[in-house]
């Protein structure tokens, strides 16, 4: 029950609260909930070796500069387990160019937590100068790895040996 004689002792004490929210700025009133998400989250990075099987698909097109592949990996090191996709390709890889993308269900082990995700390539080499993005596909996390972001770089040895370094966050576990 709100007695009418007090209400205007409360003002000045309301009216305060409500300036202190207009005025504060939104970072620092953001801060909070930043601070609180950060804290939920666990942020990591994964490296070791792969290997991958392409498989060329019959051409739809007739066109020798377009082609179709199917792409299983293994993944070793901190990141365990396999991946499978698909992979569409232009270009003439005898002149170094040319360029790629591809969609890769990947089902593995990372940091104890087993899950999948799928990553989205993209890739362009130019006279033999590469340019590769590899990123995770929000929303697409199953199991202990729901909810992962993340970016992978891939670096290919002579004699083909192939590493990938992935930078991710995860959720904090419950």
């Amino acid at each position: 029950m709100i007695i009418c004689g007090k209400i205007p002792k409360l003002m000045p004490t309301v009216a305060a609260c409500a300036l202190v929210a207009l005025f504060l700025p939104a970072s620092a009133q953001n801060q909070t909930l930043q601070s609180s998400q950060q804290e939920k989250t666990v942020n990591g990075r994964a490296t070791g070796s792969f290997d991958v099987n392409l498989t060329q698909q019959p051409s739809e097109t007739g066109d020798p500069l377009l082609s179709r592949m199917l792409l299983s990996k293994q993944f070793h090191g901190d990141l365990t387990g396999s991946g499978a996709g698909q992979m569409l390709s232009a270009g003439s890889p005898d002149k170094g160019s040319g360029g790629y993308v591809a969609m890769e269900k990947v089902n593995v082990t990372l940091a104890g937590r087993i899950g999948t995700f799928v990553l989205q390539h993209s890739g362009t080499m130019d006279h033999g100068k590469l340019e590769l993005n590899i990123k995770v596909v929000p929303g697409t996390g199953t199991g202990e790895l729901a909810g992962i972001t993340g970016t992978m770089t891939i670096r290919i040895e002579e004699g083909g040996k192939h590493f990938y370094d992935f930078a991710y966050t995860l959720p904090a576990m419950k």
